[in-house]
């Protein structure tokens, strides 16, 4: 019975006496134990870590094996095989290291004697060298892999000079005569007795196949020594060609058969020195000229990092793409390759363009960014299909302390039906007892707290049915 002496809490303004309501966070603060509001808290970050703790872990892993061995960061430092010093080669290297600079990329010009020491270099590993300028139709070894092409940047036109009355318009005509093909070792050299070789010319027969020096060559056309010259690249200077062209009895040979050459021979382009070109004053040449030529490659190693090569290529554009008598304004750099391979990286500026990050930040900020994206979106499929698991997980996890007393209670129940004896009886509302504090006991984050009230009211369920079952045995006792 309630005792009616005892005061009656006021309910005017909803209050209880203090001025509190009885609700809201500051009530349940001051009358739950605080250990009671520990085990109700809204997430239970013990499971939470344990249960995405593997996970992260695994995509740490895999992201530090990724940037290691995929996308490592782009070196500060290449090396270029060039050719001699005041070369053409030389001197477009020199403005490459300029261009290279501007994106804090050291680039270090290495001389030689022209595209077959570049291509030994390049093929040597104890040499060290990146990339290098290399003659198209100068490499007698198939491609192995190792070396890559980041495109044509440039036109290497052959200019044949002969001397005589007679026109000459085919290689054929030179048979027996006494020819400088260039100093042994240079792409010149290598590319005329390609030409002559598919004319069925040799050397050691009747034609003469000299090995001069440029200036020596062209003295000895201009003395009668010799009957003819080929010149390209450096030896084909422009004072050279002007001297040649005014020399009287000197011609240049308009090669009738280039396109056939450019088919038997595909390094080789067909080109046309237009008329009055070199002096529109007087004229020279008096016809247009059908000239031919291989284009000069930019070779590099194949483990060159993508970055570096987008950086060459844009130095590229800007060092071979303006406009002169034989070529356009954008025709170089070009994605084609002759006897290397074009690298996918190269392949892949070409159609598309530098990358969002490389137009729109600095070099080393945009590799850092490139390199986090190209790990992200490969951990990013395995995330994605994680990140629905781990819910999952969660709530076993959960479960896993709340199913088990569930297997507990129906042995408990069983063990009632099967109608237990006085002494049994209270053995099982002791175990009951047992069931129920430890359940009292579990850390349930709140969102399952209504399954743990579940589990309660069957244990409430069960201490009914036991309570009934003593209530029998009391009376048969009795």
């Amino acid at each position: 019975m309630p005792n009616p002496e005892a005061p009656r809490p006021s309910h005017s303004g909803g209050k209880r006496p203090g001025g509190k309501r009885p609700g809201g966070r500051k009530f349940v603060r001051a009358v739950l134990p605080e250990r009671f509001r520990a085990r109700v808290a809204a997430v239970s970050w013990r499971d939470l870590a344990l249960t995405a703790g593997p996970f992260v872990l695994l995509f740490a892993v895999l992201a530090a094996v990724a940037i290691w061995f995929l996308n490592p960061a782009p070196p500060n430092t290449l090396t270029i095989s060039s050719g001699p010093e005041g070369s053409a080669f030389h001197k477009q290297a020199e403005r490459y290291r300029q261009i290279l600079a501007r994106e804090g990329i050291r680039l270090v010009v290495l001389e030689s004697e022209g595209s077959l020491e570049n291509l030994s270099r390049l093929r040597d590993p104890a040499a060290k060298v990146d990339v290098g300028f290399v003659l198209d139709g100068v490499s007698a070894e198939p491609a192995d892999g190792s070396l890559v092409s980041l495109g044509s940047v440039s036109h290497q036109p052959v200019f044949m000079f002969y001397r005589g009355t007679e026109p000459i318009t085919r290689l054929a005509q030179l048979a027996g005569k006494r020819v400088s093909i260039g100093r042994i070792g240079s792409g010149a050299r290598v590319l005329a007795l390609a030409l002559f070789k598919a004319n069925g010319i040799e050397p050691g027969h009747d034609t003469q196949l000299r090995g001069l020096e440029a200036d020596d060559a062209v003295q000895e056309l201009l003395d009668g020594e010799i009957d003819a010259v080929f010149l390209m690249g450096d030896s084909a200077k422009p004072e050279t060609i002007r001297r040649l062209l005014f020399a009287p009895g000197i011609h240049m040979i308009d090669l009738a058969q280039a396109e056939a050459y450019t088919r038997k021979l595909p390094s080789l382009n067909r080109l046309r020195l237009p008329m009055g070109s070199i002096d529109l004053a007087q004229n020279i040449p008096q016809a247009d000229t059908t000239l031919i030529a291989p284009n000069v490659e930019l070779v590099a190693r194949e483990s060159l990092h993508p970055a570096l090569s987008d950086l060459l290529i844009e130095a590229a554009r800007e060092v071979h793409g303006r406009r002169n008598v034989l070529q356009e304004a954008g025709e170089f750099p070009v994605a084609r390759a002759g006897d290397f391979p074009l690298s996918d990286d190269a392949a892949r500026y070409y159609k598309y363009g530098k990358g969002f990050f490389y137009r729109t930040l600095p070099f080393w900020m945009a590799s850092l960014f490139d390199r986090i994206v190209i790990v992200l979106l490969p951990i990013a499929v395995l995330l994605i299909p994680a990140l629905r698991v781990l819910p999952w997980l969660y709530r076993w996890r959960i479960h896993s302390r709340i199913y088990p007393w569930y297997g507990a209670l129906i042995s408990l129940e069983r063990g009632l039906l099967e109608g237990p004896a006085p002494a049994d009886a209270e053995r099982l509302r002791e175990r009951l007892e047992e069931i129920e504090l430890a359940v009292n006991r579990l850390d349930v984050p709140l969102a399952f707290v209504d399954q743990l009230y579940v589990l309660r009211e069957h244990i409430a369920f069960v201490r009914r049915r036991l309570d009934g079952l003593g209530s029998e045995v009391d009376a048969v006792t009795e």
